[in-house]
């Protein structure tokens, strides 16, 4: 048998729906007179067919489609697999959804009276963010969901010959639109264009998913053996809310003005609006029963009395079309309160007017009502299937869709409140000598340095401009679309406390014996250095009054029980400092101490990962992620991003997006439980992995270090085609300056994957391994048992195997050769190829099983996508060549040689299904 033979009969199905797709593309580009492509499509032609062919922009399109293509039928797939195991094995079986979940604290003497006091704390919180890391345009991730639909649509058997036939051109004409349109941007998205990308996300995805994930979860507790009545009769289900950093994210993105903050809100506020307009008419046509106004209970119909009485002239045509219906027109009369003006065509803008609702609470609050009159009449049923869930749809997005954060670097916020104490003239001042101890001082007070902000420096308008945007949207509606005020590169308690006294300049406190804030500040640890100092700072930043009044007031402002402290930790930027195993160790201790911080103060901490779509940035199966977290840290509360590419990957079709958020949901409630079982952890597994951050972290470091290492960096992969590429509306460097500090995570991380060396996910790994085997022959004896006893380890091991899975020593040495000078390259590409023989053997050791036996679907996956894939890197390699060879070319020529290698680069992205 032949390779691809091979991979045919152990990928099954998904290999011929393919094979499907792949014909009709064929089809299509033979009508479109593009023969010799049509011939050159990966799979259906051999090898060798390419060593005549001179790539060009079409080809490198269609490589890039035809990996898509493999994509859509893999996740199929994998949707069709997970529908015949629950069916034929058991609801179960599925790691990490409800059923799982609950079946596994069952196995843990959790009872369903903890298990149900627990569903009440959850809150779980995705942040979609614009990181550039989405190298495909919104108009063709549309164009690819509709093809999936039509694949999916194949799958039933109930349609004749005829309506198969006219799938099968539905599906060619959607091919035919995906080959006629650029896959990569010409230009560079605008804050605008991301914002609209997410927000078909929030208005045509999650809406339905949210619901799917209740109900996954009713037919889970009954699966079971518990009471679902006690879930339905009650309303009780996780939180479910939405974030995003579009329009919010400032940290080195000078496109993010207050104009733009103010647009987004608006935008985001406008859009919740349709969301709940489309629910409440499906709720009003849902209660479109004949019943008379005079029949109602006494509380909605005195509510209902009230409600005709706000604006009686304007309400009279819908009365009178609905007055045989009562709760029809209940229902009727809340869509009118909302604060939108609905015209022709249903165009919608915002329109607030004195009668029109000001909060999402006062429609929750005429919702109950609703519960409460169809209650006394004996409709359970409606209650329960219809009204609770709109209430849990407008708890989810209320009048602003998703959390809105702002982020900004500390070392801006430093030098904008320089900027303002210079203008403010105090010659009391002076922030060379003490800056915190006037930080202290000025927390006493709540009147402002300056009135008159129109002459102030760039950095310290900006700030201020933003902040007011902030407080004039809080003070107008409530603080429910206002997220956390992030702060990047937290280096010590002046970072955060520098906020409230910018914060205080704006509006945005009040005084309560000390200055409170309003909005939550966020310390968002990156570093492996800033890692190493959170708790430190955690502690004094706790003990200062302000803070605990500040917390004390959002508190009582969101309705919680317990204060909470949330605290931001990145995976990109302590992975790019120390590499894998010192970025898993350093995260995992901190969370520890952090926790330990919190508790002393009697603080819930909430922890935002911000994790990426590479497993150098955090990414891994978000089950198996929090089953990995240090005991005692998950409070039920937890927030993540979703950044570029992972969004598209998760949630870009609905079925596979309810799979996710439901193993988000669960993983959160299962982990929090099992935490407070268990708040101490494995000691002896967080030993070891002290050892090995701590020793990797020296091997990496010396690799960085390397006089000869930027320079390989540069020349051997395809960095500079990055920072030129136009997937994202923000710089690839932090400042614009040329070094490797400034460099972004992103593109460098995308950058090793780009050319297959992936060493910001195992190098060091190999060598860390060997010294542990040689001079701790028991302690790697230990590492092995705890493959299989401990979570933690388990999920760093099979991420870094992953990683493995995608490395390539023949790609790998064939970027190599663009090295210029022999000597460089002579230097560092040994040392690579050595750690990686290493980081194998050693690894193969410890999981015990070959990668094809212990990754079967991974391994056969990563080897079809090898077919094609050798041959896009081989042309990407001679296009470098080229393109770094054009000096004397003219701008034009140059030009069309770079959108040759955007191609490229995306191309080869949508083959190994990850950016950065």
């Amino acid at each position: 048998m032949t390779q691809l033979e091979i991979l045919k009969k152990e990928l099954g199905k998904p290999y011929f729906d393919l094979e499907f797709l792949l014909h009709c593309l064929k089809e299509v580009l033979e009508e479109n007179h593009e023969n010799e492509l049509a011939a050159s499509i990966p799979w259906l032609c051999e090898n060798n067919h390419y060593n005549d062919v001179r790539f060009t922009r079409k080809h490198f399109h269609l490589f890039s489609i035809a990996f898509q293509l493999l994509n859509l039928v893999e996740t199929n797939g994998a949707v069709q697999n997970r529908r015949k195991t629950e069916e034929e094995k058991s609801l179960t079986a599925i790691n990490g959804l409800w059923a799982n979940s609950l079946d596994l604290l069952k196995k843990n003497e959790v009872s369903e009276e903890q298990i149900l006091e627990t569903l009440s704390e959850i809150e779980v919180q995705p942040v979609l963010t614009a990181h550039p890391t989405e190298a495909k345009r919104p108009v063709v991730l549309k164009k690819y969901r509709e093809l999936y639909l039509l694949l999916v649509k194949r799958e039933n058997s109930m349609y004749n010959s005829f309506e198969r036939e006219e799938n099968r051109n539905e599906i060619k004409r959607v091919i035919n639109a995906i080959w006629h349109i650029d896959e990569f941007y010409m230009e560079k998205p605008n804050v605008e264009t991301e914002l609209e990308n997410v927000i078909h996300y929030f208005t045509h995805v999650f809406p339905e998913i949210v619901s799917i994930n209740n109900r996954r979860l009713v037919q889970a507790w009954e699966y079971a053996g518990f009471d679902p009545h006690r879930l339905v009769d009650n309303n009780i289900y996780p939180q479910i809310r939405f974030g995003t950093w579009i329009g919010g994210d400032r940290d080195g993105h000078p496109f993010v003005t207050a104009d733009v903050t103010r647009h987004t809100l608006q935008k985001l506020r406008l859009n919740s609006f349709l969301i709940l307009k489309n629910e409440l008419t499906k709720l009003g046509e849902d209660l479109s029963f004949y019943f008379r106004i005079n029949q109602l209970p006494e509380g909605i119909s005195e509510r209902l009395k009230e409600l005709i009485a706000e604006n009686s002239d304007e309400l009279k045509p819908i009365v009178a079309h609905n007055r045989k219906e009562a709760f029809k027109l209940y229902v009727s009369l809340l869509i009118a309160k909302l604060p939108v003006k609905i015209g022709r065509e249903q165009s919608f803008e915002l329109l607030d007017t004195p009668e029109s609702y000001s909060n999402s609470k006062q429609l929750i609050s005429d919702l109950e009502i609703l519960k409460d009159g169809l209650y006394q009449l004996g409709k359970d049923s409606l209650v329960h299937n219809s009204v609770y869930h709109t209430i849990q749809l407008v708890k989810t997005f209320g009048f602003h869709m998703a959390e809105l954060d702002v982020r900004q670097n500390s070392a801006y916020y430093e030098k904008a409140l320089n900027q303002i104490v210079d203008e403010s003239h105090l010659s009391s001042i002076d922030f060379e000598k003490g800056k915190s101890e006037i930080i202290q001082a000025e927390l006493e007070s709540n009147r402002p340095f300056i009135r008159d902000w129109s002459h102030l420096p760039t950095e310290a308008k900006s700030v201020l401009d933003c902040f007011a945007v902030l407080q004039q949207h809080y003070s107008k509606y409530s603080g429910a679309a206002l997220g956390s005020l992030i702060i990047s590169m937290t280096r010590n308690l002046d970072d955060l406390m520098t906020v409230y006294i910018l914060a205080r300049e704006a509006g945005l406190t009040h005084f309560e014996k000390t200055p409170v804030l309003k909005l939550h500040v966020v310390p968002l640890f990156e570093t492996i250095d800033d890692l190493k100092a959170s708790p430190k700072i955690l502690e004094e930043y706790l003990s200062q009054p302000v803070v605990q009044n500040s917390l004390e007031y959002q508190r009582i402002a969101r309705g919680r029980k317990r204060r909470i402290q949330e605290v931001m930790i990145g995976y990109s930027d302590s992975n790019k400092d120390g590499g894998i195993l010192a970025s898993t160790w350093y995260l995992y201790k901190a969370q520890k101490e952090l926790t330990e911080v919190a508790n002393k103060f009697d603080i819930d901490l909430k922890f935002f990962h911000g994790k990426g779509g590479s497993i150098s940035r955090g990414a891994g199966p978000v089950h198996w992620f929090l089953r990995s977290l240090p005991n005692g840290t998950l409070s039920g509360k937890i927030k993540m991003t979703e950044q570029g590419e992972t969004i598209e990957k998760k949630y870009a079709n609905k079925i596979n997006a309810a799979y996710n958020l439901e193993l988000m949901v669960s993983g959160a409630t299962l982990n929090t439980l099992l935490h407070k079982q268990n708040s101490e952890g494995n000691h002896v597994a967080a030993e070891i992995v002290e050892y090995l951050g701590h020793e990797s972290k020296k091997i990496y470091t010396d690799l960085l270090h390397n006089k000869h290492f930027l320079e390989f960096f540069r020349q051997a992969t395809p960095i500079d085609v990055i920072e030129q590429s136009k997937i994202g509306s923000r710089p690839s460097r932090r400042t614009g300056r040329q070094t490797f500090e400034d460099l972004r995570a992103i593109p460098w991380v995308f950058s090793w994957g780009q050319s297959r060396f992936h060493i910001t996910s195992w190098y060091g790994v190999g060598s860390t391994l060997e010294k542990l085997k040689a001079e701790f022959p028991d302690k790697f004896q230990t590492l092995k048992e705890l493959v299989r006893e401990s979570q933690f380890v388990r999920y760093v091991l099979t991420n870094i195997d992953t990683s493995l899975a995608s490395t390539d020593e023949e790609i790998m040495s064939l970027y190599a050769g663009l090295v210029k000078n022999d000597e460089v390259r002579n230097s560092i590409l040994p040392l690579i190829i050595n750690e990686l023989e290493k980081t194998r053997l050693l690894m193969e050791e410890l999981l015990r099983r070959p990668m094809e036996a212990r990754r079967k679907n991974h391994f056969h996956s990563t080897a079809l996508r090898a077919e094609a894939l050798d041959i896009l890197h081989k042309n990407q390699v001679n296009n470098l060549q080229k393109w770094r060879g054009m000096e004397s070319a003219s701008d034009a020529e140059k030009e069309s040689m770079l959108n040759e290698l955007l191609i490229s680069v995306n191309a080869i992205s949508n083959a190994m299904g990850t950016t950065g």
